[in-house]
């Protein structure tokens, strides 16, 4: 395959589209959040919002420089693939948040309870010693549902843009940036909710008394996994602001 450089005048494209997507993506995050209605839908929606805004913009980067007038630089004859241009550590940590939160909502999903509206999942309901206690909100079907949709829908946009990403003609360098920001896009996707799942999940538990010993241990190991999850969030916004920076 062959390698080029971009202008400069692309490169700046390149920067103003990332920028802008990221820039349209806090907008209808705003957005979102003032006109949801409540109950927490609006972050839970504005926070893939905000991810995929960023892969577009990081996409769009990409289309306007995908085929730089320039010098030829390399000839390669190897395959690319995209793992070679992810960020092994944050990826790594990423599919690693991935599972927890798919595993996370499941478990929320399986013993969550209606609330006192009949909304499904919205609380924890436990008894004992004749007394029922209810206590949320409880990241169960109300809010794993859209959560694991924006996921998948994330997930396959965040692959495509890496595919386009790996295959088009451009610089080696170039590539490793955007398909950094592009992973570091798809992270906020998974670290974000993971941590908001963790800390509402840790609250409730805490807020119950019939759930003994392994409710309260339960809940002091989601603490720990709500603070990593939000590092890697800052981290990936970071990313995706300055991906070349990360890098270093």
């Amino acid at each position: 395959m062959l390698d080029t450089v971009p202008p400069p005048s692309r490169a700046r494209a390149d920067r103003y589209a990332r920028f802008g997507g990221l820039t349209a993506g806090a907008l209808l995050s705003l957005y979102l959040i003032d006109n949801s209605g409540g109950l927490g839908t609006g972050a839970l929606i504005a926070i893939p919002v905000f991810g995929l805004c960023a892969a577009a913009g990081v996409l769009l980067g990409e289309y306007i420089t995908a085929r730089p007038q320039g010098a030829v630089r390399t000839a390669g004859l190897a395959p690319r693939r995209i793992r070679d241009y992810v960020p092994p550590q944050l990826t790594v940590v990423l599919l690693i948040e991935a599972a927890l939160l798919i595993a996370l909502l499941v478990t929320a999903t399986a013993i969550g309870s209606p609330d006192d509206m009949g909304r499904a999942g919205r609380v924890l309901t436990m008894a004992c010693s004749g007394v029922t206690e209810s206590h949320g909100p409880w990241p169960g079907s109300f809010y794993a549902g859209p959560a694991l949709a924006s996921l998948a829908l994330g997930t396959g946009a965040c692959g495509h843009a890496l595919r386009h990403i790996t295959r088009r003609p451009g610089d080696d360098q170039e590539r490793r940036d955007r398909a950094s920001a592009i992973t570091a896009a798809w992270g906020l996707l998974v670290a974000a909710p993971l941590a908001g799942t963790a800390w509402s999940a840790a609250g409730s538990l805490r807020g119950l008394s019939c759930d003994g010993m392994l409710g309260s241990v339960a809940a002091w190991t989601l603490v720990p996994i709500c603070l990593v999850s939000l590092s890697t969030a800052i981290w990936c916004l970071f990313t995706v602001v300055s991906p070349r920076a990360a890098q270093r």
